[in-house]
């Protein structure tokens, strides 16, 4: 497989990011763990064992620790800068590589991922490592930058770049889409597979302020494929104008969409619930349509 995304800049941009945080630039990982803590809350069950995987921040440990559904947390970083002076709570820390599940097989009944896949070179490799971590009946739980992510900022800096290059390089990594997402978890062996999609939409005074949240955020291009050519402030003014153009509200402030990809699916287990096989019905279709009083 070709990578796509060079996960040593990723890593750079999250610690420089972690290094000078700026207030409120964390707004989609809360969202995210306020999300998390609505859908675990959702599972009328309890966990021993679980793990928090490169989330980056301790948002997704506390939202296990104050579930009361977990027993054990392990928080899985790819960088020991990103546990600071513990894992949260009374999480376990880990360090690991980025893109790898360090479990023996059937020794996790949780794993939850938040704003990470979108950073990885092999999403299905991930899944299948994490479904083969997950005991019989163990439960994944993901979030992640799905397509139409930025794609406003894509738009203006091509045209922009365009204008004055006569051509331009992707500067906004490709983003996964819902549908995929669900055929992912099914390639992976998931069962009971769900993916759906929430749209974030945040204001800006101007694009400007979007690409400093996104610096503060560790989410400025990692593309192997970005430009080397150095952007001149006229490059981003000139988008910038596009942006205002384009993507403006009554007030003139800009609009920037982040939908977020919701995956959950359970590792294989005999109790769980399974489609009938065809032709087992015992009354047809076209008997329920034609007697709508019969049960």
């Amino acid at each position: 497989m070709q990578p796509i995304v060079d996960t040593s800049l990723w890593l750079a941009h999250k610690r420089r990011a972690l290094a000078s945080p700026a207030a409120g630039a964390d707004f989609l990982m809360r969202r995210a763990a306020e999300e998390l803590a609505d859908r675990l809350g959702a599972v009328e069950r309890k966990f021993d064992r679980a793990a928090v995987l490169f989330c980056q921040t301790p948002a997704a440990v506390d939202v296990l620790a104050t579930s009361g559904k977990v027993a054990e947390i392990v928080r899985v970083e790819a960088d020991a800068t990103f546990l600071g002076d513990g894992a949260g709570g009374d999480a376990a820390g880990l360090v690991a590589p980025l893109e790898t599940v360090p479990f023996e097989p059937e020794s996790l009944d949780l794993a939850v991922s938040l704003l990470s896949l979108q950073a990885m070179n092999d999403i299905p490799g991930m899944l299948v490592q994490i479904r083969r971590a997950l005991k019989p009946d163990g439960l994944f739980l993901g979030a992640f930058a799905g397509a139409g992510t930025l794609s406003e900022l894509r738009e203006c800096l091509l045209a922009a770049e365009t204008e004055f290059y006569g051509g331009a390089s992707p500067r906004v990594i490709p983003f996964t889409d819902v549908r995929d997402a669900g055929a992912l978890l099914q390639r992976a062996g998931l069962a009971l597979p769900v993916a759906d999609v929430e749209t974030v939409t945040v204001r800006y005074d101007s694009l400007f302020g979007l690409m400093a949240d996104l610096r503060a955020m560790g989410e400025t291009s990692a593309l192997i494929d970005r430009s080397r050519r150095p952007g001149t402030r006229k490059l981003f003014a000139r988008a910038a104008e596009i942006y205002a153009e384009k993507f403006s509200d009554a007030d003139g402030r800009v609009r920037a969409s982040f939908p977020i990809v919701w995956m959950s699916g359970w590792a294989p287990d005999d109790s769980q619930q399974k489609p009938l096989k065809p032709g087992s019905a015992k009354i047809s279709l076209k008997t329920i349509l034609e007697n709508p009083g019969r049960r």
